[in-house]
């Protein structure tokens, strides 16, 4: 029988894994008796290597398969998040966007973490504005059915991650990524049907599109920002071309954003510049209440309107926009924000 060492040998040969090799290699990956040197050669080899969309794929199926499951289904539910990882220092964009997208009418699902590359991630930033992070899956359908929208925090659905912390500690003191990076927004455990999901590295686009239609997605994108002077972000960027790889049934199709065609306001990454939890919740609610306007409402405009489009409510990014423009101003978004913190 292979071990780790093994795997390793085979991925530094240039070999893919195979679907028995992923479940192997992952009963390996979360026993906490296995080396925590040995886990990490792994995944430093099958991220040098390259993951395929198929091992992709496969470790995300895994994890779900090991995750807490919530008791409603994801279908006709959106997620929005991202990889992290673009170092950008933005506030929190995608959790501002669920509530504008969720006064859309849009059913939110949203999976997500505290901040590791960033001061706040969405769950500090949720916490912050007085939502429970940690409602039971039962409570987290309640508050879907009752307020539209739900966050289900990460390290409650998929306990079995904490024996992978030891391994991407290792990783992250060697300097080195692995498919962790990767797989976060993919391991929504209520398998919505539509996605915007924003990834640091444009050539993980065809792989995360790949994944989309592999997973059963019915509608979604996968999207990188760009703009002058090397920036990136995985975001909709409001000051450059977009590069949008999207999936619908069974078709895909890649084409750009450009914030030009869209009445945005002139801005910088400045603009947009975040801080602590407590900090981005005053953005945040600044954005959802009207009372802040200029870029950061435009990014979040945009954002939003992306993720309706996304959610197939939409045909093209103006009429999304204005739906987008039209829950801030009804006071649709901020009503979502209130009718989750209900529940705390």
């Amino acid at each position: 029988m292979m071990d780790l060492r093994d795997l390793s040998t085979h991925l530094n040969s240039g070999g893919d894994l195979t679907a028995d090799a992923i479940r192997l290699s992952g009963d390996f990956l979360l026993d906490a008796n296995s080396s925590v040197e040995d886990r990490a050669d792994f995944l430093q080899a099958l991220h040098t290597k390259g993951e395929t969309p198929e091992e992709v794929t496969g470790f995300v199926e895994m994890f779900l398969e090991r995750s807490v499951k919530p008791p409603f289904s994801g279908d006709n539910s959106l997620d929005v998040c991202g990889t992290g990882g673009d170092r950008a220092g933005f506030f929190n964009i995608s959790t501002t966007v669920m509530f504008v997208t969720a006064g859309a009418g849009v059913r939110i699902v949203k999976h997500g973490n505290r901040g590791i590359t960033s001061k706040s991630g969405g769950a500090d930033v949720l916490e912050a504005l007085g939502v429970r992070i940690d409602l039971s899956p039962d409570a987290a359908a309640s508050a879907l059915d009752k307020a539209g929208c739900c966050f289900l925090f990460a390290p409650a659905y998929h306990p079995a991650f904490r024996a992978v912390a030891p391994v991407r500690q290792a990783l992250a003191a060697r300097g080195s990524a692995s498919i962790f990076n990767i797989i976060g927004p993919l391991l929504n455990p209520a398998r919505p049907s539509f996605q915007l999901a924003g990834v640091y590295d444009p050539t993980l686009l065809p792989t995360y599109a790949a994944v989309f239609q592999k997973l059963g997605r019915r509608r979604a994108w996968a999207v990188h920002g760009t703009g002058p002077d090397g920036f990136r972000v995985d975001e909709v960027s409001p000051i450059g071309a977009t590069l949008v790889h999207s999936v619908s049934g069974g078709d895909s199709k890649q084409f750009i954003i450009d914030p030009n065609e869209l009445p945005l306001p002139k801005m910088s990454p400045s603009d947009l510049a975040g801080g602590d939890a407590m900090t981005n919740a005053k953005i945040l609610r600044g954005i959802l209440d009207a009372s802040i306007q200029g870029p950061p409402r435009a990014v979040v405009q945009l954002n939003a309107a992306a993720a309706i489009c996304a959610a197939d409510k939409a045909t093209d990014m103006k009429n999304a926009w204005d739906q987008a423009g039209e829950s801030i101003d009804s006071g649709n978004a901020l009503q979502s924000l209130e009718n989750l913190r209900s529940f705390a």
